[in-house]
């Protein structure tokens, strides 16, 4: 919690002084921005193919099937008063990453310090398995418009960074099989812990496009697992990007 108070409080603070240093600018005291048609990116949706980076062969070898995530923040747009084809966006949102596996369990609720992958190919399994997090995230996103007064056709690119606190991680499963993959019993089985999943993450962010559409990518800076509890995985997310509203 220290490090995203800490990041929180850079971010804002550069933030404020760009802001104060365009005030204070003797040069810009009689610049007028106006830009009626710029909707400046306020809501941006995204979908992804998501993966871990560094995953171990003994799990990478069971993550199959297609993996996604859905993020969706509000944002404000600050642009600079010398250029505004140059601005910050900062805002507030959730993003949610989905593994899916097969024939895979990971013990979410055990006691070990250590978060077990287990394959299951010789014994019962779901057909379909997955592991999900969300998080609360603050983006905050340096943008280029080469367009600023009609962002909806206009060319895009923004490079920034996500801090984000964990709301929720499960495992859910549907449909036991047997090892012949015949189905015993059709039913759902979700188990809730966020025990071994890292509480804050810190990511870079990068995207571009024209007009609503952009193709985006994320990297954890940091370990999808806690210190200890794994190996050091990494999300990152590839996807695209509906803004523009």
């Amino acid at each position: 919690m220290k490090k995203t108070a800490f990041l929180l409080f850079a971010c804002l603070f550069f933030i404020q002084a760009f802001s104060q240093e365009n005030v204070d600018n003797p040069a810009n005291k009689n610049t007028t921005i106006k830009l009626p048609n710029r909707p400046a990116d306020h809501l941006m949706l995204q979908i992804s193919s998501d993966h871990w980076a560094g995953m171990p062969d003994s799990i990478s070898s069971h993550q199959k099937g297609f993996s996604k995530g859905f993020n969706a923040y509000f944002m404000l747009d600050k642009p600079f008063r010398s250029s505004p084809k140059y601005s910050i966006g900062f805002g507030l949102g959730v993003s949610s990453s989905n593994i899916v596996f097969k024939k895979m369990n990971i013990g979410v609720e055990g006691a070990p310090s250590v978060l077990h992958f287990t394959a299951q190919d010789s014994t019962n399994h779901f057909q379909k398995y997955k592991l999900s997090t969300t998080y609360a995230e603050v983006p905050i996103e340096f943008r280029f418009t080469s367009n600023p007064d009609n962002v909806n056709k206009s060319f895009k690119a923004a490079i920034g960074v996500k801090v984000g606190t964990l709301l929720n991680a499960h495992t859910k499963g549907k449909t036991l099989q047997d090892k012949n993959n015949n189905t015993l019993n059709s039913y759902t089985d979700k188990i809730n812990s966020k025990r071994f999943i890292n509480s804050t993450k810190f990511s870079a962010t990068a995207r571009v496009g024209y007009g609503i559409f952009s193709i985006f990518g994320t990297y954890q800076l940091n370990n999808v697992l806690k210190d200890g509890a794994g190996a050091d995985m990494k999300l990152y997310q590839i996807g695209i990007t509906i803004s523009g509203l």
